[in-house]
């Protein structure tokens, strides 16, 4: 007589999934995910149904994330290259047919309208972490040279669409695995002088080489634009400036315990452009104060702090690089978002986690989380 098989209830599967969570990730996500509802409910609740689809697109990445986090590192391994190709054929397919909004081509129609530049935020770093697993034990400078230039192919077809935010973001997770694979300290500190000694320069030398008519050659006019309105953003108090300066004002306004919530007059009365999107920051900061600030501030390092952790005690180098360059994805849209909103970094197209209103941007952060809940279940099934 043939043994019973006892098929596993749908209540069981799901708890073994969530099982194998990491905790401190999983803690870091709910508190940034819970304040993101929070100030999208006050500064989108007269914004049409913001609130409810930014409640929709958590739980679409949440799905995502519990989805990838089941996936071993090996499949990961699998993909990287077909994503990649795959990713960079679309950015050429862009750049030739591709649909032009607001004076950028950034999408294309497959079917559905997508964006593929969003696709390189995960492909780049799966594609490098891939390269130098391949070439472990044996690196030289070609590989480094090599691992460059598939970086700098799709960060310059992102850059002439143009999109600089998503160009940037792409450049970050490539240069965080180049990074930690081993480059050189002496390859590393001459560009980062030189960048310095050239801001140095701009903020001298900003009332000549921001007059009208200079031509800066390697960048598009409106991004010539945002970089003088961030060193002066007076000179167009209602116009390229009016961002910044609505911003500063709203975040100065809340002081240290904020106006309260829904009590945002900056935000409530429109002054905030994009205040649940790019600049949903000022919109909380004006109604939170600089201890909602310090809160946030406390969530994003946990989540990267842990993320690090988890790439210290990967089990091999592809995931030890990849759970390093994710976690340093998530630092710079952080950083960058908060920066341009408070006035020290010029204003580029880069959300806040979790807290900005974006279906495309939650999704590809759910899959980068659950990666890195990937990692960490491997790391835990070796020591076992």
């Amino acid at each position: 007589m043939g043994a019973v098989i006892q098929r596993p209830t749908w209540r069981q599967r799901i708890g073994s999934w969530l099982q194998g969570m990491d905790g401190p990730l999983a803690l870091a996500v709910a508190l940034l995910a819970g304040a993101g509802l929070t100030i999208m409910y006050s500064s989108g609740y007269d914004h049409g149904t913001r609130f409810v689809d930014h409640a929709r697109n958590m739980l679409l990445a949440g799905f995502i994330l519990v989805l990838v986090a089941q996936m071993p590192p090996q499949k990961l391994m699998a993909i990287a290259v077909p994503l990649y190709t795959v990713g960079v054929a679309l950015l050429i397919a862009v750049a030739v047919f591709g649909i032009t909004k607001k004076g950028a081509r950034r999408w294309i129609n497959v079917g559905v309208v997508i964006q593929p530049s969003e696709i390189l935020k995960i492909a780049m770093p799966l594609m490098l972490a891939w390269w130098f697993q391949k070439r472990e034990g044996r690196l030289s400078r070609m590989d480094f040279a090599v691992a460059l230039a598939l970086l700098a192919l799709p960060v310059g077809l992102i850059m002439k669409q143009p999109d600089l935010g998503t160009a940037l973001l792409v450049l970050a997770s490539g240069l965080a695995v180049i990074f930690f694979a081993g480059l050189k300290w002496r390859w590393i500190v001459p560009p980062v002088v030189l960048g310095l000694v050239a801001i140095v320069v701009l903020v001298i030398m900003e009332p000549s080489w921001c007059a009208d008519g200079v031509d800066w050659k390697i960048l598009h006019e409106y991004q010539r634009q945002r970089v003088c309105t961030l060193l002066d953003p007076a000179r167009d108090p209602l116009g390229k400036g009016f961002h910044i300066i609505q911003g500063m004002i709203a975040i100065g306004s809340g002081g240290l315990l904020g106006k309260g919530f829904m009590q945002g007059t900056q935000t409530h009365l429109e002054f905030i452009p994009e205040r649940t999107t790019d600049f949903i920051f000022a919109a909380y900061g004006e109604e939170f104060g600089l201890l909602g600030g310090l809160f946030l501030l406390a969530g994003y390092s946990l989540l990267i702090y842990r993320g690090l952790v988890i790439a210290r005690q990967a089990p091999s180098l592809f995931t030890r690089l990849l759970a390093a360059s994710l976690s340093m994805i998530f630092f710079t849209y952080a950083f960058v978002n908060m920066g341009m909103v408070s006035g020290i970094l010029p204003v580029v197209g880069v959300p806040l986690p979790f807290i900005s209103y974006g279906g495309t941007a939650m999704v590809t952060l759910g899959l980068g989380l659950g990666i890195l809940m990937s990692i960490a279940k491997a790391k835990r099934l070796v020591q076992t």
